[in-house]
């Protein structure tokens, strides 16, 4: 189909090449720099899409990011499915297949539709009040339905082949919108030598001026000056400018989220570029240039296809050369959309009628508009208009009412009900905006973060104006941030366009009282009446309006919808619009993709993968794998014809007898150093340290402020200023941050320096009678005979001549020890020790042997015997206390009386009267199975395995009373029976500990 509605020589693409696409199945063509509601308008399509909850017909609305009908699918092929792509942001290439949503069987003639014959019984908050009797119908009916009909698009059922990256970026000044207002802040600082980052949404920079006719800059028009700016900032080396990048985030710290879409314009990407790239930026200042959003007028049937902003007819027509119509109608109550009727005067278009509520609008627009020949109605209303897929008139009276009616036949009708300025960003920020009555807009108030609002979306209408207020903050921002004051003059303007306040709320003939259609929102089918219903229902606070209505919770946020519907609840509330309150702008700005947020972590990458030293010996040596947080940890090694009970049976039996070898490398490894090293770790853990030895270990045990366990490890001395602190494997990171936390927030004033250094070392542990024989022939310049090197020791020296600390210790219960060295020579270290421990019939075991060999001494796991609410006497271990200790993290919070108080769940042992039943782990304890349904759980079950040690089921497990109730049944009730169990001592094997020697 030809492009009937291109303007010979309008727009900025007039010789660009064709591009091809289809819209629902039918072909049609565009130019290269079109969008695809551009290329649609041109070839006069104004039905796009159906609304939401009505099913009403809708067009396109805007030509930007606040864009709530125009919503299409974007099917590049059948894995590449994009739902509800707002089709004025969506740059048109060859090829591209779009199609319409939420409508069956077409768009034109969609059976959904019936919803609006039934509005009526869908009043706002129906759903409240409809989907609750009867009670059962509904997990069986309603949510199903309600399910089913959630959402507009439909998401993809393949997985995404495309691939998304991700960057880090700093800078001093990042300016967030490259409008006039963001070209000149960013000139401003470039000049003055700082590291700047430009960021617009859109393809190319310039803002508004896209569509400003009048705007005159340094002798130029605003467009052209705009271009050639753009061109001096990409040219220069301190400066990054990002188009098609969207902000949608500002978090702490002057943190910004980007998101920039690479490929989603090209008709062949390129495989090895990124469909989207996430940008993560931190600057030390933010500038704001985020503009303002146009408002439409709320009127009867506001919502028909070929009704749309005034300024989005504009940037049709000035950037894109497409005529929205041939005899158009104009319904505004502000002067920016007089400026819109001139550029379509003068491209060749008629204006049928300007419709202004202001009774007498004056100014030099009007004026310039009268002199056009175009009529003004001023003091008038449009109260409805004609037609269903398409708007084909409106009729108009006076605001004040009356029967005096005329009907304009029109074919398109551009609204204007004033500016939003853009605060979204700067809320986000934590920022406080503040309403300002006299130009009844809500701006920014009090900063919470190093940011300034420039521009529109500061309130600033004027763009000489505009220009002066951002160049100095430019300036200021490059100055505060350390940069030299700029040379470049401040840009000229020449000639402006003046914009009026405009109006907000509802429309003359859309009044409390009336019941026709003017929506407010949209996207969501919000109506006047429906936001006048809220409160008469109650509904005092703009939040709970909100909720009740649906109103700005699209997609597009509320964009241009939040004004208008906050307006009409502060009247109903005969309240001032500040007193309702104002809903939060929360992140994103706009939709961002889960392709962008995940980057490369899906598939194999979803977590990385971290492996240890010894991962291939392991694999070769056909171990089996568990995940152990990101870490991929040998569970057992089973040898042929065994399953994994049979493995593990066999490697519990042979540590005990013999020896094991097992990679411990996984634990938390963190270097505390300095002159008041032993100080602070007197501060972080239970234990005492000033007075233990150099080449001791202790055993560690660390509290949160609360006063409940946090971590445990063992911890070695190796000089006076040094510890080597050991962790769980799961508390690595957030034990590191604890010490990072308290050394820089409470006691600063130490000597401490903190290094992580888990990857650094490879960690072997031998343990077993034989273990000292196995590792005596390799280990150089250590004495490791009993009294040289008693249990829980450490020293340091070589092994198989590279260096290593071996630390004397068991978490098995038998003679171990643990050899740590540098992770390059772990496997190498770890097959000699192989080789020595098959001299002596050692085994290597895996995580679920060393769990068994643990509990069989009762040793805890902190997180599995432990939940979080454990204090140290519960778990039994108050030995692990400094009798003289006045004062560590936790003491407080451990001595609180219901810490304290008698029948705490408490850790100890359990025997199965059946000695062969293996409890299940998370299972429940009762002392009555007889009790009535529900039953008093008085504790549960945190560890169980099969002892083939013990030749037994043993267990662990927290039970109220406890250590009181040592020698009495209690009962474990299971879906098919109930398990009888003796409470018993936390030790199995070895009470006495003579294996520790053994």
């Amino acid at each position: 189909m030809a492009d009937s509605f291109r303007i010979s020589g309008a727009g900025r693409f007039s010789h660009a090449k064709t591009a091809r696409f289809t819209f629902d199945d039918k072909p049609y063509s565009g130019i290269e720099g079109d969008t695809l509601a551009s290329a649609l308008l041109a070839n006069g399509v104004h039905l796009v899409g159906r609304s939401f909850k009505y099913h009403r017909p809708r067009g396109i609305l805007s030509a930007g990011a606040e864009e709530p009908n125009a919503l299409v699918g974007i099917h590049r092929d059948a894995a590449r499915k994009t739902p509800n792509v707002r089709a004025t942001v969506q740059e048109l290439y060859d090829g591209l297949t779009a199609v319409s949503q939420n409508r069956w069987p077409s768009l034109s003639f969609d059976v959904g539709a019936v919803n609006d014959v039934a509005s009526p019984f869908f009043s706002a908050g129906f759903y409240y009040k409809t989907f609750m009797w009867p009670k059962a119908a509904w997990k069986s009916l309603y949510e199903p339905k309600i399910r089913e009909a959630a959402g507009l698009g439909v998401s993809p059922d393949q997985p995404d082949p495309d691939h998304y990256s991700a960057r880090f970026a700093h800078c001093e000044v990042l300016v967030l919108g490259g409008g006039a207002a963001g070209l000149a802040a960013a000139l401003a600082a470039a000049e003055s030598g700082v590291r700047v980052i430009l960021v617009d949404e859109q393809a190319e920079l310039g803002g508004a001026l896209r569509f400003e006719s009048a705007a005159r800059i340094e002798g130029q028009d605003g467009w052209t000056w705009a271009q050639g700016i753009a061109a001096r900032l990409k040219a220069m080396p301190n400066v990054r400018v990002l188009t098609r990048t969207t902000a949608f985030g500002y978090y702490a710290q002057n943190f910004v989220g980007l998101t920039e879409r690479v490929t989603d314009h090209l008709s062949s990407p390129g495989m090895d570029q990124p469909r989207e790239r996430l940008w993560q930026v931190r600057a030390r200042r933010v500038v704001l240039a985020t503009g303002a959003i146009e408002r439409h007028m709320v009127f009867a049937d506001n919502d028909r296809p070929g009704i749309m902003l005034a300024s989005a007819a504009r940037t049709y027509l000035n950037h894109y050369g497409v005529a929205v119509g041939r005899n158009v109608g104009v319904y505004t109550a502000n002067d920016s959309a007089y400026a819109a009727a001139l550029d379509l005067k003068k491209a060749g278009v008629n204006v049928a009628a300007i419709v202004d509520l202001r009774d007498n609008p004056s100014g030099d627009l009007i004026d310039q508009t009268r002199a056009a020949g175009i009529e003004i109605h001023g003091g008038r209303a449009v109260v409805s208009v004609g037609g269903k897929l398409r708007i084909s008139s409106m009729t108009v009276q006076p605001r004040t009412g009356g029967k005096n009616q005329r009907t304009i036949p029109v074919d398109a009708l551009l609204m204007s009900a004033g500016w939003t300025p853009s605060v979204h960003l700067f809320s986000q920020s934590r920022g406080k905006v503040a309403f300002n009555e006299q130009v009844k807009r809500f701006l920014p108030g009090t900063y919470a973060q190093d940011c300034i609002s420039i521009g529109g979306c500061n309130g600033t209408d004027e763009l000489s104006t505009c220009m002066d207020e951002a160049y100095a903050a430019g300036l200021k921002a490059a100055k505060d941030a350390g940069g030299k004051t700029a040379k470049a003059a401040k840009p000229k303007v020449e000639a402006d366009e003046v914009w009026s306040r405009g109006m907000l709320g509802a429309a003359p003939g859309a009044e409390a009282g009336t019941t026709v259609k003017a929506f407010v929102d949209f996207q969501n089918d919000v109506t006047a009446k429906d936001i006048r219903q809220a409160v008469h229902e109650g509904m005092r606070s703009i939040e709970h309006v909100k909720r009740f209505t649906t109103n700005g919770m699209a997609t597009d946020q509320g964009k241009t919808s939040n004004m208008h519907g906050l307006a009409i609840a502060a009247d109903e509330l005969s309240r001032a619009i500040p007193e309702v309150g104002l809903t939060t702008f929360r992140a994103p700005y706009t939709p961002v993709t889960f392709g962008s947020i995940v980057g490369h972590a899906r598939g194999s990458l979803f977590d990385p993968t971290r492996r240890t030293a010894m991962h291939d010996w392991a694999e070769r040596n056909g171990a089996a794998f568990e995940d152990v947080g990101q870490w991929k940890r040998a569970w057992y090694f089973p040898r042929a014809g065994e399953d994994m009970h049979a493995a593990v049976n066999r490697e519990c039996v042979t540590v005990r007898k013999t020896a094991g070898l097992f990679d411990a490398s996984t634990l938390g490894k963190i270097e505390v150093v300095g002159p008041d090293a032993a100080a602070f770790m007197e501060l972080l853990y239970t234990n005492p340290w000033q007075k233990l030895d150099p080449g001791r270990c202790r055993y560690g045990l660390m509290l949160r402020e609360d006063g409940f366990i946090y971590d445990d490890g063992v911890v070695g001395r190796l000089a006076a200023d040094r510890f080597h602190v050991t962790t769980t494997t799961g508390g690595a990171a957030r034990v590191m941050n604890h010490m990072e936390d308290y050394l820089q927030t409470e006691f600063p004033h130490l000597k401490v320096w903190l290094t992580s250094t888990s990857e650094q070392w490879a960690v072997i542990a031998v343990q077993g009678p034989k273990s000292r024989d196995i590792i005596a022939p390799l280990v150089e310049g250590i004495d490791i005979s009993d009294a040289a090197m008693p249990h829980m020791s450490v020293r340091e020296g070589k092994i198989c001549g590279v260096p290593t600390r071996l630390f004397r210790m068991s978490f098995s219960g038998e003679r171990g020890f643990e050899v740590n060295v540098p992770a390059d020579y772990g496997e190498t270290v770890w097959e000699a020790l192989w080789a020595e421990g098959q001299k002596h019939g050692a085994c290597a075991y895996g995580t679920e042997a060393m769990h068994i060999l643990r509990a069989e001494k009762g040793y805890i796991i902190v997180g599995q015997d432990t939940d979080g609410t454990v204090t140290v006497n519960d778990a039994g271990i108050d030995w692990a206390i400094g009798r003289k200790k006045t004062d560590f993290v936790g003491i407080r919070g451990m001595k609180r009386p219901d810490l304290v108080a008698p029948g705490r769940k408490q850790l100890v042992g359990l025997k199965t009267k059946d000695p062969k039943v293996v409890l299940e782990e998370g299972a429940q304890i009762v002392a009555d199975p007889n009790q009535p349904v529900p039953m008093t759980m008085i504790g549960h079950v945190t560890s169980s395995y099969w002892s083939e040690n013990c030749g037994r089921s043993i267990a662990l497990a927290l039970v109220a009373g406890g250590r009181d109730r040592m020698g009495e049944t209690l009962h474990v009730p299971m879906p098919d029976r109930t398990i009888e169990v003796e409470v018993t001592g936390t030790v199995f094997f070895d009470e006495k500990g003579e294996h520790l020697n053994g």
